[in-house]
């Protein structure tokens, strides 16, 4: 009888290979005849570590792309930094200090800005008022960047207002169209009520739904007259890379001195982001234990070869092959099988989030977007995220193939070949 670690003819047949013996011996052992058992348990093994995989990438691209598009989106609207006056009744830049400023490296343009809060209703249609938050801006300052033309007021009076283009969508106006603001100001320290009439010049998409839905445009004198208020003392600054601002924060200090209390975007919103990435690593932990649980399927795997290949691990150490070399036979089984499922997996998650995003397939309705302040779910794949991933699923594949590959050395060769 012809002893099973002897080649058939047509295996002869194949190109040789060249390498490390478990090397080649795994490789034919993956490429070999095997049971139904073993097939079945292998394809198990695949589909489970991809599909663990899968899940990871998805979680981590979702998490990633929802920090990212949340940052860029709060940047647009508003500032990288801003400077605000302690000084009550708020102090205007002098323009040394505005100079200064302005020659900061990477400062782009440095912008006063106001803030108030009012009521905006279209005349005559019957509808509700809706609450709106103006933002006063320069004409062509700010994030948003407003013309002169968009801000300016016409003949008749009205001024003009770039809005939001779900606040737009709410009121049912377009372009052109005049709408009735109510401003609650202040004068001799006692609340009182200014009316104004504004013309829609243009409107704007941020994507941030806060923004979108209830944030108007006008140019900031009209803030500063309807509130009462007058120069609250409140600058911005735009920056060439919004990624960077403490450097700039560290010498407008320096220039303002102590009557300015200068922040940028990461300060403000520390505990959101803190929150986001606190949550992105406890997602990569409990989804890591699917991928350890899927590995568990590589481990069987190993466990019905040593079975299958009983006879032929007898023959290979009576010829003198050494526990080691047996050992590194499995692992390097059991390592490919594992490599070919993480990377089936990482291709596949990478794919579909790329769908996901570039279609824009989960989006939200107004309603929804206003608890999660996006229209929709950006996936974006970070190369950095995709190496912890791929990192961590090769090494809980490669511990969870220690085991029945050390079992597999201890084989005695006697006892091997005896097997049935």
């Amino acid at each position: 009888m012809t002893s099973p670690a002897i080649a058939s003819p047509a295996e002869r047949d194949r190109p040789g290979l060249r390498g490390p013996l478990s090397w080649v011996i795994a490789w034919r052992f993956l490429r070999g005849r095997r049971s139904r058992l073993l097939d079945g348990t292998a394809r198990v093994a695949l589909a489970a570590t991809a599909l663990g995989v899968l899940a990871m990438v998805i979680a981590m691209a979702l998490m990633t792309g929802y920090r990212e598009d949340l940052r860029r989106k709060l940047i647009e609207g508003n500032a990288p930094v801003m400077a605000q006056s302690l000084i009550p009744g708020g102090q205007d830049l002098s323009q040394q200090q505005r100079t200064a400023l302005e020659a900061i490296p990477g400062v782009v343009a440095v912008g006063r800005v106001a803030f108030a809060q009012g009521t905006l209703s279209l005349p005559g249609s019957g509808s509700d008022s809706l609450e709106v938050t103006l933002r006063g801006v320069e004409p062509g300052g700010g994030q948003l960047g407003a013309s002169a033309a968009d801000l300016g007021v016409a003949a008749d009076g009205t001024a003009g207002a770039v809005l939001g283009s779900e606040l737009a969508r709410r009121l049912g106006v377009s372009v052109g169209d005049q709408l009735r603001l109510v401003v609650l100001g202040f004068e001799a320290g006692r609340p009182r009520f200014r009316y104004r009439s504004l013309r829609v010049s243009d409107t704007f998409t941020v994507g941030y739904a806060e923004f979108d839905a209830a944030w108007v445009l006008v140019h900031r004198d009209l803030v500063e007259d309807s509130s009462g208020a007058g120069a609250m003392g409140l600058y911005e600054l735009t920056l060439d890379d919004p990624d960077r601002p403490a450097g700039v924060v560290e010498k407008a200090e320096e220039i303002l001195g102590p009557d300015f209390l200068v922040s940028d975007w990461r300060l403000l919103n520390r505990d959101l982001f803190t929150a986001l990435e606190g949550q992105q690593r406890a997602l990569f932990l409990i989804l890591g234990l699917i991928v350890l649980v899927s590995t568990f399927n590589v481990a069987s795997t190993l466990v019905v070869l040593v079975r299958d290949r009983m006879r032929q691990l007898g023959v290979l150490g009576a010829m003198g092959l050494s526990p080691a070399s047996l050992r590194a036979i499995f692992l390097t089984y059991g390592s490919v099988l594992g490599l070919v499922g993480v990377l089936l997996g990482a291709g596949l998650g990478t794919l579909i989030c790329w769908l996901l995003t570039e279609f824009e397939l989960i989006r939200f309705d107004p309603d929804v977007a206003a608890i999660y302040f996006i229209t929709s779910v950006p996936f974006r794949v970070r190369p950095a995220d995709l190496a912890a991933i791929v990192g961590f699923a090769l090494a809980v594949n490669l511990l969870a193939c220690a085991l029945p590959a050390w079992r597999a050395a201890r084989v005695d060769p006697a006892t091997a070949l005896r097997y049935e």
